[in-house]
């Protein structure tokens, strides 16, 4: 899935940066409310793992 698909369109992009970074695998997750905090969940192949969280929008 192409990664601009998930962006907005450029106008709508200020203050938006390009990030490269070189990995295994990828997901596309949405936050989820977590009492005063968000949370995502990860497959427990990754614990253990580092990761890396970019938000998109």
């Amino acid at each position: 899935m192409p990664e601009e698909e998930h962006l907005p369109p450029n106008e709508e992009r200020r203050g938006s940066v390009k990030f490269e970074v070189m990995g295994v695998e990828v997901l596309g997750k949405q936050v989820k409310q977590s009492g005063n905090s968000g949370r995502i969940y990860l497959p427990p192949t990754w614990v253990g793992k580092k990761v890396k969280i970019i938000r998109l929008d």
